[in-house]
Formats: C-alpha cells, structure tokens, sequence
C-alpha cells in the first residue's frame, strides 16, 4: 500500500523527539493552563464536567444529570496506544464494545456498538450536530455487528476532539432515529491559541501489525471575535496474520496433503509464508488521512456564526482465501493446458473511501430565546475492488481461442457504494420563571434530513459468469440509488416543580416519506435526597426506520467452497424467496438508577435498564439453496436467479441472505461508575476510576422462515439459525469492567487499565447455518494496557506503553474430523487451522507495544 509514513514508527517518533529536545532547553513556555485542562480532562474529574448532552438546559454537569451520561476526556482518549477513536471509546467505556475482526469489506470499516445493540442503533453526533453514515454496510453473517452502515468514527480525529459524552439511555424523543440505545457526542476543540504535534508508533508482539501516526491540532484567533481550530492526522496500519496451515493443503504436522493435484503439490510450497499460505485471518491493512475544522465568529448583536468540517481519505485492504494453482485453468488453441499461477495466489478485498462533511449555522439570543439554525451534509464514497485476484471462467474463455498463454488480469473495479446525508436544523428554547422551585425550559425546534444511497455497477470482468475470485462485481441488477426524506419536530420541557426533583418531557413527531409517521416520548425524573444521594429514572419509546442499505444493499459474497447471494429486502428477488419489505424497529426503554457521593471526590452511580425492541432488524441466516448436490430450496435457487446471479459450480453450500424483521429482543442490564481523586503528598495524585457493564440479550419473539425456502427434513425451518441467534445473545460478553488508575507526581505519570470481560460464545458450522453446530466459547479475560510517560520539559513528553501488556489471546477455533484435506478443519467452515475465534471482543493479535511523543505549544 503506497503512503506517506515511509519510515518506522519509532523512527518518526524519534526524529521528531530530537527535533524538538534542543527547543526544550532554549524555550521557557508557560504551559500551566493546558496542563490544568489535561488534568481535568482526566478519568477522575470529568464528572465535573459541563454536558451538552440528554438536555436542553445550559450548564448542568455531568454528576448532575437526570439521565446518565458518560464522558471521556481528550487526555484519555490518547492513552490507548492504537490511534483510532474506536479503540479509545471502548477501553474506556464498559458498556461500549468494538468489533475486532470481520468478514470481507466489513474488516476494511470495523465498527462499535453501545449495550450489546447493533451499531445501528446507537447515534453519533458531532457538537450536537448528526455525523452522517459509512456506505460500507457490513453484511458479516454471524457477527452481533452484522447489518451495521452507522457513523465511521475513524474519519474523526482524537486530537481533534475535546471530549467525548454518552448517553447511554434510549433518546429518540430528543434526538430522532438511530438513538434506541444511546449517544455518542463528540465535543470538539474550540481554542483560539495553542495545540500540539504528536507522533506514535507500535506493534504487535509477534513483530506485525506495524502502526502509526501523526497528528497535529492548532488553534487561531479571527480578529479578536473568532476562533478557527484545525486538526490534521495520518494513521497507517500494517496486515497481520494468525493461525497457522491451510488444512485443505496441510495436515496439522504442516506436511502436504498426498491427495492433491500434482499441479498444486508442486506449486503450493512455493506460495509465500508456506506451509502457513492463507493469510485471511488477519487485521486489514489501511492508510487513513483526516483533516477537522471547528470555527466560530461573533458577529455582534448576540448572534454567533460558526462551522465545522471534516475531509477524510482511506485505502486499506484485507486478505481472503489462498487459492491454489489449479483454481485458473486454461486450455490453448493447441490443447496445451495452462496454469497462470504456478504458486496459487492471496485475493485482497480493497477500499479507496473519501468521506466528506460540512456543518454551518447561526446561533444567538433574541429577547431572551436562544437559537440556533443549522444544515449539515455529510458524503461517504467507498470503491470496491478485488486485486491480486483472477477471473477463472474469463481466463478459460480468452485462454481457449489464444495458441499461446494469455496474462490473465489481476485487478478489478467491483464498483462503489456511495451515502449521503444533508440535515437542516433549528433549535429555539428559553427559560421561564413560573413560580417553580426551579425554571421552566422550554425548547423546541425541527429537522429535515434527505438520505441517499448508491450502489454503483462494477466493470464487465470483475463480474464475467462467476466473478472475481474471492469478491465478484456488482452488476446491474445491484446497481441502483435510493433517497428518501424524513421531515421531524420536537417539544422539549425541563422544570423543578419542588426543590430537587428535576423533570425532563420530551416528545418527538417524525415522518418519512417511505415508513409513514411516528411519535415518540421520552419522560426522565431525578430527586436529590441531599447533596449525597439522588435517585434518578427514565421511560421513553423510540423508532428507527432501517437504512437504505438495509433495505438496498446485494452483493454476492464467496468462500472458495461455498456462495451466498445478499437479497435486497425491498426486491423482486426478495418477494419470490417469501419475504416481506422492511418495517422500522419500535423500541421500548426503561431505566432506574441512583447517583452517590458520599464523601468528598468520590462519586459512584448505578444504572438499570430494559430495551425492548419490537421488529429488530437482523440479517437472517446462511439460507441454503444446495448442500454439495443436494437440492435443499428451489425456492432459494429461483431467488437467486430472479436477482440475476450466476454462480460458480462445484461448490459445497449455494444460499442466500436477506435483512428483515426477523425478532423481538429484550436487553437488560446495569451501568455502575465509580470515579475517586487521592492525594498522596509527596508519592503523587491518584485517580482512580471503575466501570461495570452487566448485558443480556433475550428473544423475545421470532418471525417465522417463509414455507417457500423451509426444508424441515434438512433442519431448514427458522430465519435464524443457531448460529445468528447465539450472535444476537451471546457473541457479546454479558459482563465487562474497566478499572482504572491514573498516577502522577511531578514528571512522571502511570495510567494502568484493566479490562475484564464476562465470557462469550457461538454456535457455529462448515456450512455456516450453525445447524449441527458446536460452539466457540471464549471464557473469562482480563486485559491490561500500561502507560507510562515522561515530561522532559515543560512542553515535552514521551510516553512507553502496551496494550494486552501480557499478550493474551483467545482460544483458537474448535476443529472437526474431516475426510478431505488434512484430516481437521475449523469448526466454523473456516480454513485456517489454529486460528483465534474471530468474535472475541479484546481482538485476535495478542500484545501491542507503542511509543508516543507530544510536543504541545
């Protein structure tokens, strides 16, 4: 992959420590207010922080609030070591859990979800503002992330953001769709002066994975009524690779199988990293640029004119299966047979995205009403192509009418998926004093928001007969664009009716132009007993119409032995296969909890929750239309061919997958905080912080599997197979608990994390239906990520650090007898033997080492 960081990591880092050590000695900078803000951007001081989020009201702080709310400072968000916003959230937030691995392009945007909800449920604003969607719909069958296309937090820069809050509460009635489960506000930096340069860079233990980055955030006055701060940054990240042979190819002692074609016992060995050949069980690799503005201008009169914006770029890639030289074959003019890759050879699954995003508005005060009218468009464009890969019935058909070999073409446009979002807003609220123990808030506004979503045709070869090896093009029959419009208002009333009881109503009308109406309430109460101990509850619905690329999105994902066509759900082919179109999810929220402080710096809160989600929106299973030569559903071959598709013969499984209204769920669990500051004198300050999330995911109700593709003989009678419902309910740890310690005296400072996860498992199988299934288990984990940093001036710092400091790794897929290849092969229809079980939330690469310099001004 061509980028710009041609040097190693450390050597960036290095260079740019040596740069400005002498600057160090020869300069004198009072940096006593940026230390103070890191100091309070801390894990034990933010609770004292002023939120923007889950209300109205101006300048309630985060211990204060009636709903619970989570905030994580811009300095802990640097200390993770890998520089990714995702990563940072869910290390420091229990109830916030990241994808590690994916299947095909969703291991090119990995995605992140709040109390075990899809990523989809959870809504991403930027300064109150709604940050737009990914077009890359993560289609990942088997994974608690499938179906998601939500924000892609990668394109936001950590240096870029002040702080992040969440709301972890249902918050439709006041923010719209997308918010069942929660939000994630990122409070963006809005200095006039200042910032800093930084450089990281690390590995994984095992000496792949080679990462790093640069940022650099600046602030600027405008005259002297604006400001205009800028961040840019640059993040790479190199492949890695796990497990060890291919068992089609190997037996476990790493010997050859004696079975094979004399083509491939010849050619194999000679594959790069043999006898390990397959390398898709592995991280993508990518190459991230960002560029973020903020800026404000007072124009007088009480009215401020401000904007925000962000350009993003990514090329990454991702290993899929090794095929073998025998895969491409060719017969000349002559009767000569040739095999154009006498070694095999690795597909790559690639992405070129460029993700855009502008925000401007006005906002002031009129006769004591505050407003604030806004419009946002936000565009995300992701090329799709299969490199390094083949065309094996292209190849025949050109290779067959040449006398001599023909240079197959290794390169291929798939096509392009392109989303985007414009959002007008206005925000009007005011305070009254009727007679209350406390004001009366009045706030009310409106949105308009039009959404589109393309898939756009890839070339001719890249979709020939059967396609591309490994990913074929999308072809006409995918090709299309789809918008719609969703026009909402909103009511919102804050009062204290009685001294400490605190009430919020909030009540919300939305209409679509494809889903109808709805209307949504959410009523939040909180009652401080005494500055020690309040009490505090919600009760809210919510509503969220499915994303045009759950309603839109086809493709045809393939493994060398198996083929499943991705139905849209509003299509032809989808009516023939028995299914309905896509109805919204409604939701149902409930939540009690309490807020302790019984003593000075020490503040604890407690959160239970209920989430009923009626109509969820799921991907169904892997629908079978063969089983080797057995026919199991006509009705999902005739589905298959009424979208178009041909698919390539002698594989073992042929299906289908759809998105559509397949459950009810119910979520409950709780959210506990503890947050503690300790002066030690003259051995330093600690901070000291706990986190606790208890999850669990319930059916409640499941659709039935339309008769037309049930095949009760076969174990083909349920939407959701053994293996999508164990994703739902126990892919995701029931438990996680982060604990942490923030030490500091003088120059030196020591942030030690630790994350514990509850255990984890899914049903799995070679077909990928999960029916005769065994299941991965992960069991109990403990993760501890170290840091340590030296100030060795007052502007300088550097820091050492590891995350997964003891290198654990989860268990390796469970094998089964087979009588082909190998004699063993992964229980989950895989190939890589020895291979980590892909779901596990602490990753499948073990132990990262970095090293960080910051230069702040």
């Amino acid at each position: 992959m061509n980028r710009f960081l041609t040097a190693s990591p450390l050597a960036l880092a290095a260079a740019l420590a040596a740069g400005v050590a002498q600057a160090a000695d020869a300069t004198a900078t009072d940096t006593a207010t940026s230390t103070a803000t890191a100091t309070a951007s801390g894990a034990g001081s933010v609770v004292e922080e002023v939120i923007v989020t889950g209300t109205r009201q101006v300048g309630v702080k985060a211990a204060d609030s009636a709903a619970p709310i989570q905030i994580v400072g811009g300095q802990a968000l640097k200390q993770v070591g890998q520089p990714d916003l995702v990563q940072a959230l869910s290390q420091n937030l229990p109830s916030f859990n990241a994808q590690a691995f994916g299947g095909d392009t969703a291991n090119l945007t990995l995605s992140a979800a709040l109390r075990g909800l899809n990523p989809n449920d959870t809504l991403v604003l930027v300064d109150g503002k709604r940050r737009h969607d990914t077009g890359n719909l993560a289609v990942d069958g088997g994974s608690p992330y499938q179906g998601s296309a939500t924000t892609d937090l990668s394109f936001i820069p950590v240096g870029a953001i002040d702080h992040v809050e969440v709301l972890q509460d249902g918050a439709a009635a006041q923010y719209g769709s997308d918010a069942i489960a929660g939000v994630v506000n990122i409070i963006l930096k809005d200095a006039n002066h200042g910032g800093a340069l930084s450089a990281t860079g690390g590995e994984y233990y095992q000496g792949d994975g080679a990462t790093g980055a640069w940022s650099f955030n600046n602030g600027f006055s405008l005259g002297d009524r604006g400001f205009i701060n800028v961040t840019a940054e640059e993040k790479y990240h190199e492949h890695s690779q796990r497990g060890t042979v291919d068992y089609r190819y190997y037996t476990p002692n790493g010997t050859l199988v004696p079975t094979l074609a004399a083509v491939n016992l010849a050619g194999i060995p000679g594959a790069p990293g043999a006898p390990d050949v397959n390398p898709i069980v592995g991280d993508a690799e990518y190459n991230i640029y960002n560029v973020f503005y903020n800026a404000g201008y007072d124009l007088g009169g009480g009215v401020e004119l401000y904007s925000f914006g962000s350009f993003g770029h990514r090329t990454a890639a991702s290993f899929e299966n090794y095929r073998p030289p025998s895969k491409v074959v060719g017969v000349t003019t002559g009767g000569v047979t040739v095999h154009p890759f006498p070694n095999g050879f690795s597909p790559e699954e690639a992405l070129h995205e460029e993700d855009f995003s502008v925000t401007g508005g006005l906002k002031g005060t009129l006769d004591d009403w505050r407003w604030d009218l806004s419009t946002t468009y936000g565009r995300d464009t992701d090329e799709i192509y299969t490199l390094h890969s083949a065309n094996a019935q292209l190849f025949a058909a050109l290779q067959s009418v040449s006398a001599t070999p023909v240079v197959p073409q290794r390169n291929f446009y798939d096509g392009v998926f392109v989303n985007s979002e414009w959002t007008g807003n206005l925000d009007i609220n005011r305070s009254f004093d009727v007679g209350l123990a406390g004001p009366l808030d009045v706030a009310f506004g409106g949105e308009v928001r039009q959404d589109s979503f393309t898939i756009g045709q890839g070339d001719a070869d890249s979709s020939f007969s059967a396609g591309a090896q490994s990913f074929p093009g999308f072809t006409a029959t995918d090709a299309a664009t789809h918008s719609r419009t969703n026009y909402s208002g909103y009511v919102d009333l804050a009062a204290e009716p009685i001294r400490d009881l605190h009430l919020d109503l909030a009540g919300r009308y939305e209409h679509y132009t494809d889903f109808g109406d709805a209307t949504v309430g959410r009523l939040t109460a909180r009652y401080d007993f005494n500055p020690a101990f309040a009490i505090r509850g919600t009760v809210s619905n919510g509503f969220r119409a499915p994303t045009l690329a759950e309603e839109y999105y086809s493709a045809t994902n393939v493994s060398p032995s198996s083929a499943v066509v991705q139905l849209p759900a509003d299509s032809p082919a989808a009516r023939a296969a028995g299914f309905a179109a896509l109805k919204p999810e409604i939701s149902e929220n409930y939540s009690i909890g309490f807020v302790l402080r019984p003593i000075d710096n020490l503040n604890i809160t407690l959160d239970a929750y209920e989430i009923d989600i009626q109509d969820r929106i799921v991907g169904s299973g892997f629908l079978l239309g063969t089983s080797g030569p057995t026919v199991v559903s006509q009705g999902v071959l005739n589905a298959i061919a009424a979208h178009g598709n041909t698919l390539d013969s002698g594989l073992s499984y042929t299906g289908i997958s759809i998105f559509t209204n397949a459950a009810d769920t119910r979520t409950r669990g709780i959210d506990l905080t503890a947050n503690y500051a300790s002066d030690f004198d003259a051995y330093g300050h600690v901070d000291w912080s706990v986190g606790f999330n208890y999850n669990e995911n319930t059916i409640t109700k499941r659709a039935p599997l339309p008769a037309i593709v049930t095949n009760a003989a076969f174990g083909q009678t349920a939407i959701l197979s053994p293996t999508a419902l164990s994703a739902l309910t126990t892919a995701t740890p029931r438990e996680k608990a982060v604990l942490g310690a923030v030490w500091t005296l003088d120059k030196w400072s020591v942030n030690l994390r630790e994350a514990i996860y509850g255990p984890s498992s899914e049903i799995v199988s070679t077909s990928g239906t999960g029916v005769n299934g065994v299941a991965e288990r992960i069991g109990v984990t403990g993760i501890t990520d170290l840091d340590i940093g030296y100030k060795i001036s007052s502007f300088l710092k550097l820091d050492l650090g590891a995350n997964n400091l003891f290198d654990i790794e989860p268990p390796n897929r469970p094998n089964i007898a087979t009588t082909a290849g190998g004699g063993l092969r992964p229980a989950d229809g895989g190939n890589v033997l020895n291979a980590p079980i892909g779901f596990s939330p602490f990753g499948i690469d073990g132990g990262y080492w970095y090293g960080r310099v910051t230069f702040t001004f």
